[in-house]
């Protein structure tokens, strides 16, 4: 999907870079060859959602982990960023 067309937006802003670190590190672990220079939009999108999906496993799990050692995870605050009329 070309730069301009993006219309995901984070929770927390200051956490893309981390999380483009992130999605980096889960795609290296899945075993993906990621093209020279990062451009992931030919890839099919049976191995993006892959991706997707064993970072959204790896969060939770974090999260339970968090759990179990008594910690309470901090949560941030949702707001309706695009609110309706």
């Amino acid at each position: 999907m070309a730069e301009g067309q993006r219309t995901n937006k984070k929770l927390i802003p200051q956490a893309s870079a981390g999380m483009e670190q992130f999605k980096w590190e889960t795609a290296r672990e899945l075993g993906i060859q990621v093209p020279q220079g990062g451009y992931m939009g030919d890839l099919p999108s049976r191995i993006n959602g892959a991706i997707g999906g064993n970072m959204v496993k790896k969060m939770i799990a974090a999260y339970e982990q968090s759990l179990a050692q008594g910690q309470q995870p901090p949560t941030p605050q949702v707001t309706n960023q695009n609110p309706t009329p």
